[in-house]
């Protein structure tokens, strides 16, 4: 089971993320933000508040906004090939 270890947030709507497979990097949430408990996320205050829930070993926000690991991982994953790619060409 995937767990993030560490989160630090960067800036907009991006944070850097640590996983416990050893994968680190930036991840842009603002197109995931969708749905009434995210709406109070809007508002970067709101979303630099993000931190780990030592249990669950995810991101979390105040509010009780969270993230599942697995999804914030393929966001990753995602973002980091476009940017190979647009670095490539």
């Amino acid at each position: 089971m995937l767990h993030i270890k560490s989160v630090k947030y960067l800036t907009d709507y991006k944070i850097w993320v640590a996983f416990d497979d050893g994968t680190n990097g930036e991840v842009d949430l603002k197109d995931s933000l969708i749905g009434p408990v995210f709406e109070p996320l809007i508002d970067t205050t709101e979303f630099s508040k993000v931190t780990i829930d030592p249990e669950l070993e995810t991101i979390v926000w105040p509010n009780g906004a969270d993230l599942a690991p697995e999804f914030v991982k393929e966001l990753h994953n995602n973002q980091f090939k476009k940017d190979s790619l647009k670095r490539a060409y």
